[in-house]
């Protein structure tokens, strides 16, 4: 049972707002953590400590700064079983994704301790004689950093760390699903950064609304859907507030052409069943050149079916549970709309019935055949286990597929023709490109989207300094 309240000014203290609960998604029966939410009064404090550190704080250098937070990112190291732990029984992922969660965001926190320590200024030529110009950059102030329950450790982690090194302030609310990691997180800084640089506030969406429309506030980062999106980056607006927003993904894979089928499959099932589909960056649609169609389809349908359901504290599991009941509920009607357009399930297609833990969320991996470009199931998030498969005679009408969604996060290729990929790299609309591989990000390589996929500066990567830090043009006259 994990029992947390509000870290504030490096205290925990029990929120004055309402108590929730969370359970364990393979078993909902069974109550995982219990938690109370702050009050407006308790955000209002942990904006004025967080003023307070910030100010001692952006006065180190970043390499001070980094050696810091360096430690921080040790200590999480080295409790990397206990989080993950805390993620699977709230998120239900295996506990092997749980481990490699924690493991990428070490690795990605270590890059931006890195980053933060080169130059994100430079020396600029005068138009005129005895002066210097440079254009240097300043830590922004206080972050708030508003995360999901897909990746409860990573997603807040790739807020949390490069705010720190670059000499922000941070107050993290975290998914009111699965809030355990990050209370270890948050309690896992407390003897290491200043009190008040690092909070963390508990609650639903009033608890977000209340950091977005706070006045002393200066940037807000969020990952999650593309309507509470719009509403924060409104919300933001009212006080001109600075906005870094991760949202929503309708990713696809493209196979063209191929020497080695399987192995295409096996990129594209690797890159679409983690996290149960839960994926920002997972690939839901797979548009197969028509040539391939039926290897494509038979590879995918026997690849779903050898995917072993289960608790994901269970050795062995290859996919867990969904989050909550909510999701479940979204997953399997977005199914059965897509089958009522047309859509044939070739594998799956239902809610699954696991031995052992049979009131669990859990969803069969599902594989649609005969979708077109028009379906729900072909344009729309479904956020699951969920692969829409869509045939093609021509590379103009893949590329036009592809593009013809308002998303636009990533996307992958699999051909051997020079040509293809140089077409598909110059009109891919996605922010992330993969070239005969699935969608994996990488630690260093700079992460997010175009259209409504996201908006403002990416995260991780040298472009994460465009938010985490204020730009500042510097004119010197010679005496």
């Amino acid at each position: 049972m994990y029992e947390y309240g509000n870290l504030i000014s490096g205290r925990w203290v029990s929120g004055k707002g309402e108590s929730f609960s969370t359970c364990n998604p393979a078993r909902p029966a069974e109550i995982v953590g219990r938690y109370t939410a702050a009050s407006d009064m308790e955000i209002d404090n942990a904006v004025k400590a967080a003023d307070a550190a910030q100010k001692k704080w952006r006065n180190l250098s970043p390499v001070e700064r980094g050696m810091v937070v360096a430690k921080f990112v040790a200590a999480l190291e080295a409790e990397t079983d206990d989080i993950a732990r805390a993620i699977t029984m709230e998120q239900g992922k295996p506990l092997a994704e749980s481990r490699g969660e924690v493991a990428k965001s070490c690795a990605e926190a270590r890059f931006m301790i890195s980053e933060a320590t080169r130059s994100h200024g430079e020396v600029m030529p005068s138009a005129r004689p005895g002066f210097s110009n440079m254009v240097v950059r300043r830590p922004r102030g206080i972050i708030a950093a508003l995360t999901p329950w897909n990746f409860p450790v990573m997603t807040p982690m790739r807020k949390i760390a490069p705010a720190l090194v670059f000499g922000n302030a941070v107050i993290l609310k975290p998914s009111e699903f699965t809030p355990a990691a990050a209370c270890l997180l948050a309690d896992a800084a407390r003897s290491i950064l200043p009190d008040g640089l690092f909070q963390l506030v508990l609650g639903m969406a009033d608890v977000g609304q209340a950091l977005v429309t706070h006045p002393a506030v200066a940037g807000v980062a969020f990952t999650g859907s593309v309507a509470v999106g719009r509403k924060i980056y409104a919300t933001a607006a009212q006080n001109l507030t600075e906005v870094a927003l991760e949202l929503g993904g309708k990713n696809a894979a493209i196979v063209h052409d191929t020497e080695d089928i399987d192995a295409c499959l096996t990129h594209i099932i690797g890159a679409a069943y983690p996290c149960a589909g839960q994926r920002c960056t997972g690939i839901s649609r797979v548009l197969v050149h028509k040539p391939l169609e039926s290897q494509v389809l038979d590879g995918l349908v026997a690849k779903s079916r050898q995917v072993v359901l289960g608790d994901g504290m269970t050795d062995g599991v290859g996919m867990g549970p969904l989050t909550n009941a909510a999701q479940m509920k979204k997953v399997d009607a977005m199914v059965c709309a897509g089958v009522a357009e047309g859509a044939k399930v070739l594998t799956g297609g239902m809610p699954a019935k696991v031995s052992g833990a049979e009131t669990g969320y859990f969803y069969q991996p599902t594989i649609l055949g005969g979708v077109t470009p028009a379906m729900s199931v072909a344009t729309k998030e479904i956020f699951g286990p969920v692969i829409s498969v869509l045939a093609y005679d021509s590379l103009d009408e893949a590329m036009e597929i592809l593009n013809g969604v308002e998303f636009g996060l990533t996307s992958s290729l699999f051909s051997n023709d020079h040509a293809v990929i140089q077409r598909f790299l110059a009109e891919s609309e996605n922010g992330m490109l993969h070239v005969n591989h699935g969608t994996i990000p990488e630690s260093h390589m700079p992460f997010g989207g175009i259209k409504n996929s996201g908006v403002g500066a990416y995260s991780v990567g040298p472009s994460a300094a465009n938010f985490f830090t204020t730009e500042h043009a510097v004119y010197v006259k010679a005496q």
